[in-house]
C-alpha cells in the first residue's frame, strides 16, 4: 500500500468512527425530549438524565474530534494562512503539529487512561445528581478518543511532508457535506483573487 493508500485508510478509520458517533445525537435528543415530557406534563423528572446528557454530548464531541481532522474541519485562527502557498502551509502545519498537538494529544493520552483506569478500578459514580450512574465507561472515552486524534494527526504530519516534497497537498477522503451556494460562490471569486494577487497558480 502506497503512502496515499495509507493516508486514505487513516482517514477512513477517522470517518466510520465520527458517523458512528453521529447517531449518539439522536439518542441525547430523545433523552432530553422524553425527559421535558416527563418533567413538564407528568411532572415526575429524572434525576439522572442531566448526567446522561452530558455523558451522550461529550462522547460525541470527543470522538468526532478524529473525524473533523480528517475532513480538515477545524477552526483556523490566521487569517493569512489561506493566502500562502501550499508548501509554506506545510511547514507551517508541520511546525505546530510537533511543537503543540503531539505533546497536547500525548498528554490526554496519557491523563485520561490514569482517569478512566482510576474510574473503572472504583467503579465511580456520578456526584453531580442523587443515584448518579456510572461514569468509567464515559471517562474511558478520553484516551480512546486521544488515540483517534493522534492517529489522524501521523497522518496530518505526513500530508505536511509530502506537500514539502512535492508541492502538492495530498488527497483526503471526502465525505459529503452541506453546500452553500452563495457561500461557495464567494469562495470562487476570493480564491480567483487571491490567485491574480500572488501571480499564478496556487497550486506550485
Amino acid at each position: 500500500m502506497n503512502v496515499q493508500g495509507v493516508l486514505h485508510a487513516i482517514d477512513g478509520i477517522s470517518t466510520w468512527v465520527g458517523k458512528a458517533a453521529a447517531w449518539l445525537i439522536i439518542a441525547l435528543m430523545s433523552v432530553v425530549c422524553l425527559e421535558v415530557f416527563k418533567r413538564y406534563i407528568l411532572n415526575a423528572p429524572t434525576a439522572w438524565i442531566f448526567d446522561l446528557d452530558n455523558m451522550l454530548y461529550g462522547t460525541l464531541f470527543m470522538l468526532a474530534g478524529a473525524y473533523t481532522l480528517a475532513q480538515n474541519a477545524h477552526v483556523r485562527g490566521d487569517f493569512l494562512y489561506s493566502s500562502m502557498r501550499p508548501r509554506m502551509q506545510a511547514g507551517l502545519d508541520l511546525v505546530l503539529y510537533i511543537v503543540f498537538f503531539i505533546p497536547g494529544i500525548a498528554a490526554l493520552i496519557y491523563s485520561g487512561y490514569i482517569f478512566a483506569s482510576e474510574s473503572w478500578a472504583i467503579g465511580e459514580h456520578s456526584t453531580v445528581t442523587a443515584e448518579g450512574p456510572p461514569v468509567y465507561q464515559f471517562k474511558a472515552m478520553m484516551p480512546v478518543a486521544g488515540i483517534l486524534v493522534m492517529l489522524q494527526g501521523v497522518a496530518e504530519i505526513v500530508r505536511c511532508v509530502v506537500c514539502l516534497k512535492t508541492g502538492q497537498w495530498p488527497s483526503r477522503l471526502k465525505d459529503v457535506a452541506e453546500i452553500d451556494v452563495v457561500e461557495e460562490r464567494a469562495h470562487d471569486i476570493d480564491e480567483a483573487a487571491r490567485q491574480r494577487g500572488m501571480g499564478g497558480d496556487l497550486n506550485t
